[in-house]
């Protein structure tokens, strides 16, 4: 089995003691390949070098709406001239976030659109972060089209996911797939085309519900593939097989 968490945060510092193992354990149930969002500036170069030592882990550079506070003014140049010299998958994580009330709407959109503008003239696919701003963020991308990408954690409606499909994107699901009390992401799992979805973990957050309450890690990726299978009544290989070639297929990865 060949799987890609298309969403992990294995940079961070909740790794640091134990990467190469959980790295290792991933590798020993076919998930060979990780897709490493960044959340801030400060965070890329570290990004950036774990990446360049490992060539299954794959970044994106980006700056998350939420933690708007520690974005500085600069930071979108800096992240122009950072892609302009550096290979990445992806521009993101990027989007907006309603749902925290004291989080500045207009200042998240303002930050959201400046990194749509470079994804486009760059020809980059994004990963979006969205809360409880599904159609924002649409009417954001309708004025400055790019090519594709990901609605991480997707939990809008299908009327929704069709307009994201139709604009390239694909969409992601992980571990809340494994909770018997999120009927809307099974509903939404159940009848999606499977050729527009992607698994993720969004580790170490949004973890499964076997491990409820410790750090998420993308070892647990096969955890959601068998709720998925389960949730389409569907073989396991055959999804395992379709959500890789989406992946593969949005970032421009190898299959």
């Amino acid at each position: 089995m060949d799987l890609i968490d298309s969403h992990c945060h294995i940079d961070v510092a909740a790794f640091d003691g134990d990467r190469e193992a959980v790295l290792s354990r991933c590798r020993e149930q076919g998930i060979r390949r990780l897709v490493i969002p960044a959340i801030d500036a400060a965070g890329w170069d570290n990004l950036l070098s774990l990446c360049g030592n490992d060539s299954d882990l794959y970044p994106t550079l980006g700056l998350h709406p939420v933690f708007l506070e520690q974005h500085q003014s600069s930071d979108i140049q800096k992240l122009e001239e950072k892609l302009a010299t550096t290979e990445v998958v992806a521009v993101g994580e990027i989007g907006l976030d309603f749902y925290i009330k004291e989080l500045d709407r207009e200042k998240q959109k303002q930050l959201f659109e400046a990194q749509l503008i470079i994804a486009a003239n760059l020809d980059l696919p994004v990963i979006l972060h969205v809360r409880k701003a599904h159609d924002d963020v649409l009417a954001s991308l309708k004025k400055y089209k790019v090519k594709g990408g990901v609605s991480h954690a997707f939990n809008g409606s299908l009327q929704q996911a069709q307009q994201y499909i139709d604009m390239g994107f694909k969409l992601g699901f992980g571990g809340t797939m494994t909770y018997d009390g999120s009927h809307k992401i099974h509903e939404l799992a159940k009848q999606l085309p499977l050729e527009s979805i992607v698994l993720e973990t969004d580790a170490p957050d949004m973890v499964v519900a076997s491990h409820r309450g410790e750090r998420n890690s993308p070892e647990y990726l096969v955890e959601s593939l068998n709720a998925l299978s389960k949730l389409r009544d569907e073989d396991i290989n055959s999804i395992a097989a379709q959500v890789t070639a989406n992946t593969c297929a949005v970032f421009g990865l190898d299959s």
